[in-house]
C-alpha cells in the first residue's frame, strides 16, 4: 500500500473514532442510550439527594451489642434488605453497598424530598414483640401508636431476625365479602415455633410491635397461631398497610444499624457545581491544546487530537464501567488530561533530540517513542500506586476521584503511545518530513544545579521550619494542629445558599438562629463558601435538632428547604477514623513507590533519594494546610491531595533518574566531578519537559480553583503548591539528594576516597 495512502487512511481512523465517541457521547446506542454522557452516573454532590452510612452491629436477644464482627452473610442480607427497602422510595437510582467489613452506605441521588427519605432511612433501630401490657411511655402512661415506649428488655418475647418476611395486601372478609387490607407477617426458624408457643399462651391479648423505641402496631391475639404466619387486619388502608409491612422488613434486618454519616445535597446546589467544573474543563482543555501547538508544532496536533481522543474513550469509560462521577473525580479527570500532556513532553523532547543527532524524522519518531518508554511507564506506574492506594482506602467522593484519576492514567498512557505514535507516523508517510516541522533539541549549556546542592537545603529547611512552627503555635494554642472539617472532626453541618453576597448581618442572623435552636451554651462556628453560602458547623446533633434547624435556616432567611439547604453529619469515631487512614493511606502509598523505584533502579539510593524529595513535597502541602488554616480546613480531600501529590512528584523525579540512568551507561569511572556532571547534563536535558509539563498541570489546577466551588478551591490550592514543590524537588532536591548518597553512602569507594581527596 502507498505510504501516503495509508498516512490519510491512519489519519481518518482517529478522526472516524472520535466522531464515534462524540455521537455516542451525545446520543448513545440502542434505546437504551448506552454510552451517552447523559447517562454517566453523577454522585450526590452534582445531582443532589441524600447519602447515609450506618454501622452494624450484632446485638443480642435483649437488644445488647455482642462485640461480634458481623459475618458476610449477614451483611449480604442486611444490604439485600435494605435495598428493598430503598426500592419503596422515588428514586431508581439508589444504590446501597457495602464499605468496609461492617458498614452500609445508602445513596439517593435526585431524590425530591431529602429531609423525608433521610427522616425514613434513620429508622434503622431494633424490632420487638411485646406484650402490650408490658409497655409504658416514658411519663408512665398507656401508649397509642407512634408514641416512644420504655420495657424491660428481658420482657421481649420475639426480635426482628425471626422474621422471615412481611408483605402487604388484601383479603375478602369472611360474610361481608368486603375487601380489606392488611399485613402478613412470616416467621423463620425458631420463630415459628416460639410465635406458636406465644399465641397460644397470650390468646385475648395485645401482642406489640415496638420498633426503633416506637409503638407502630399492637394487633389483639385471637387464637394460637401454629403455622408461623399471621395475618394483620383493621383500618388499614393500602399506604399505611404497606408503611407497617415495611417497618417490620427493615426492622428484620440480621443486624442492627446504627446512622454515623447522613448528608443532603440540594439539586440546584450539585447542578452548580456541575456545571462549573465542567466549564473549567472545557477552558483548561483549550488552553493545554494551544500550549502544545504552539510549543510542538505539528507533534502538538498530534498530541491535541490524542486528547481529544483521550476525553471522548473517558466518558465511554465512565459509562461503560458504571462509575459514579463525583465533584473530586471531574478534578480528577481534570488533572489527568493536564497529566496526559507529560508523556508526550517527553516523547517529543526525545524526538527533538534524536533530529539533532541528523536523524530523519521517521527514524527520529521510532527512537523517541522508544527511548521515552520507560520513563512513561515507570511514571505513570507509580502515580497508579497512588491512586489505587486511594481507592482502597478513601470512601464515598474520595473513591471517586481515585477511580476517575486511575482510568484517566491508563487512557493518557494508551492515547501518547499509540494514538499519538499513530498519528506522528501517519504525517510522516503525508510528507510531512521538515525538520522544522517538529523542531530540533537546541545545545544547551549544562546548567550547575548541583553546584548549590547546599542552597536548596536552606530553602527547603526554612519550609520545614515554618511548618514544624505553624504546628508548634497551634499546639500551645490548646487548639487542634489542623482546622479540621467535618470529615475529621465529627458533628454537624448546615449550608444555606443565599444566592446573593453573604453580609455580616447574615452571619449574625445564621448564628443566633443556630443558638436559638440548639441552645445558646453549645458551640457554633459560621464561615461562608463560595461568597453566598453560610454553613453552620455545630456539635452532634440528633435527628429532630438537625431537622428543626434545616428548617428554621430556611425560614429565618426565605429559601427553599429542599434546594437551597445542605446538610451533613459525621459521627466522631468515624471522623477519628478518618485521620487514620489519611496518614496510613499516604505511609502506604509512599513505602510502595519506594519498592516499585528500588526494583527499577536496582539501586536503593535512587529509591532513597526519591522518597525524601516526597517527604519534602508533603511538607511543603502541610505548610499551606498550617499557614491558611482559616481558609483550607483538613478533610477527606485532603488524603486525595497528599496521594496525588506524592503520584505527581514522583513522577517527575522518575523522568529525571531514568535520563541518569542512561547518562551512567559507559561512564568510566565514578569520581565527584564525573557524577555531578552526569547528573547536571541530565537535569539540563529533562528541563523543557519538567517545566512544559508543570505549566500545562498547574493551569488545570488554576482553572479549578478560580471556577470551582469553595469545595474543590480548597483542595486545588494546596495542590498547586504541591505541583510547584514536585517540580521544585525533582529539579533541585531529588537529584542533589541522589548525588550525595552516591558520593558519600554509596558502594563507589572511589568516589569516596577522591571525595576526601578534593576536601
Amino acid at each position: 500500500m502507498n505510504s501516503k495512502v495509508k498516512g490519510v487512511l491512519q489519519v481518518l481512523l482517529v478522526l472516524v473514532l472520535i466522531a464515534a465517541f462524540a455521537f455516542v457521547a451525545a446520543r448513545g446506542i440502542g434505546g437504551a442510550h448506552r454510552g451517552s454522557a447523559k447517562n454517566i452516573r453523577l454522585g450526590l454532590d452534582l445531582e443532589g439527594g441524600v447519602s447515609v452510612t450506618y454501622q452494624a452491629y450484632k446485638t443480642d436477644s435483649t437488644g445488647k451489642r455482642t462485640g461480634e464482627q458481623p459475618t458476610d452473610k449477614d451483611m449480604a442480607d442486611t444490604i439485600y434488605k435494605m435495598q428493598k427497602r430503598v426500592e419503596t422510595l422515588e428514586s431508581t437510582e439508589a444504590a446501597v453497598y457495602q464499605e468496609g467489613s461492617d458498614r452500609v452506605t445508602i445513596d439517593i441521588p435526585g431524590a425530591s424530598d431529602s429531609e423525608e427519605v433521610l427522616k425514613e432511612l434513620g429508622k434503622a433501630g431494633a424490632l420487638y414483640f411485646i406484650l402490650y401490657s408490658d409497655l409504658k411511655t416514658e411519663k408512665g402512661g398507656t401508649p397509642n401508636e407512634g408514641d416512644k415506649v420504655v420495657y424491660d428488655k428481658s420482657k421481649v418475647l420475639l426480635t426482628g431476625d425471626m422474621i422471615g418476611e412481611a408483605t402487604s395486601g388484601s383479603r375478602q372478609q369472611e360474610g361481608t365479602g368486603k375487601t380489606e387490607y392488611g399485613v402478613s407477617i412470616k416467621f423463620a426458624g425458631k420463630g415459628i415455633k416460639k410465635f406458636a408457643k406465644i399465641t397460644g399462651e397470650h390468646v385475648g391479648e395485645q401482642l406489640a410491635i415496638v420498633y426503633d423505641e416506637k409503638l407502630v402496631s399492637a394487633p389483639n391475639l385471637k387464637e394460637e397461631i401454629s403455622g408461623g404466619e399471621c395475618w394483620i387486619s383493621g383500618s388499614f388502608t393500602s399506604e399505611s398497610a404497606e408503611q407497617l409491612a415495611s417497618t417490620v422488613r427493615i426492622g428484620a434486618l440480621p443486624l442492627e444499624l446504627e446512622n454515623i454519616h447522613g448528608n443532603v445535597v440540594g439539586a440546584t446546589l450539585g447542578s452548580q457545581a456541575l456545571k462549573s467544573s465542567l466549564f473549567a474543563g472545557v477552558v483548561g482543555l483549550i488552553l493545554v491544546i494551544i500550549f502544545m501547538i504552539v510549543m510542538y508544532r505539528i507533534s502538538g496536533v498530534a498530541a491535541s487530537i490524542a486528547l481529544i481522543f483521550y476525553v471522548g474513550a473517558m466518558l465511554l469509560a465512565l459509562n461503560g464501567l458504571n462509575v459514579t462521577l463525583t465533584l473530586p473525580g471531574i478534578a480528577g479527570i481534570i488533572l489527568s488530561i493536564g497529566m496526559a500532556v507529560d508523556a508526550n513532553c517527553i516523547i517529543f523532547t526525545r524526538i527533538r533530540e534524536e533530529l539533532a543527532t541528523g536523524k530523519t524524522v521517521a527514524s527520529a519518531i521510532d527512537n523517541g517513542f522508544s527511548k521515552a518508554m520507560s520513563a512513561i511507564i515507570d511514571g505513570n506506574v507509580t502515580t497508579l500506586i497512588a491512586a489505587l492506594v486511594l481507592y482502597l482506602k478513601g470512601s464515598g467522593t474520595v473513591k471517586g476521584f481515585a477511580m476517575t484519576l486511575g482510568i484517566g492514567i491508563v487512557l493518557s498512557m494508551f492515547t501518547a503511545l499509540f494514538i499519538t505514535k499513530l498519528l506522528m507516523k501517519a504525517f510522516c508517510a503525508l510528507g510531512m518530513t521538515n525538520t522544522s516541522m517538529y523542531g530540533i533539541q537546541k545545545e544547551r549549556k549544562t546548567i550547575n544545579f548541583i553546584g548549590n546542592w547546599k542552597k536548596y537545603v536552606v530553602i527547603s529547611g526554612a519550609v520545614v521550619v515554618i511548618c514544624v512552627a505553624g504546628l508548634v503555635v497551634r499546639a500551645a494554642s490548646g487548639g487542634p494542629l489542623f482546622n479540621y472539617s467535618l470529615d475529621f472532626a465529627g458533628g454537624n453541618s448546615t449550608s444555606v445558599d443565599l444566592s446573593k453576597t453573604v453580609t455580616d448581618e447574615d452571619k449574625q442572623k445564621a448564628e443566633d438562629t443556630a443558638k436559638s435552636v440548639i441552645g445558646s451554651g453549645k458551640s457554633v462556628e459560621i464561615s461562608v463558601a463560595d461568597n453566598t453560602k453560610i454553613v453552620v458547623r455545630t456539635e452532634e446533633l440528633s435527628e429532630q435538632k438537625s431537622e428543626e434547624l434545616k428548617a428554621t435556616m430556611a425560614k429565618t432567611f426565605g429559601v427553599d428547604e429542599s434546594t437551597k439547604i445542605e446538610s451533613e453529619f459525621i459521627s466522631g469515631s468515624v471522623s477519628d477514623e478518618m485521620k487514620v487512614d489519611a496518614a496510613v493511606a499516604t505511609l502506604i502509598a509512599t513505602l510502595c513507590m519506594l519498592l516499585y523505584i528500588w526494583i527499577r533502579f536496582r539501586k536503593l539510593s535512587t529509591g532513597i533519594s526519591a522518597v525524601l524529595a516526597l517527604v519534602h513535597d508533603v511538607i511543603a502541602v502541610l505548610t499551606v494546610y498550617v499557614v491558611a488554616s482559616a481558609f483550607i480546613p483538613v478533610g477527606s480531600t485532603f488524603i486525595a491531595c497528599m496521594l496525588t501529590i506524592v503520584g505527581y512528584s514522583i513522577n517527575d523525579t522518575i523522568v529525571v533518574f531514568d535520563r541518569i540512568r542512561e547518562n551512567m551507561h559507559g561512564l568510566r569511572e565514578q569520581t565527584p566531578e564525573s557524577l555531578a556532571e552526569v547528573a547536571n547534563r541530565s537535569l539540563t536535558q529533562t528541563l523543557s519537559r519538567t517545566i512544559n509539563t508543570s505549566v500545562t498541570t498547574i493551569v488545570m489546577v488554576l482553572l479549578l480553583f478560580i471556577l470551582g466551588v469553595s469545595s474543590i478551591r480548597e483542595f486545588a490550592l494546596p495542590l498547586m503548591v504541591g505541583l510547584v514543590s514536585g517540580t521544585y524537588s525533582s529539579i533541585f532536591i531529588a537529584t542533589s539528594l541522589w548525588y550525595v548518597m552516591k558520593l558519600y553512602f554509596g558502594k563507589n569507594k572511589l568516589a569516596k576516597k577522591n571525595a576526601k581527596k578534593n576536601k
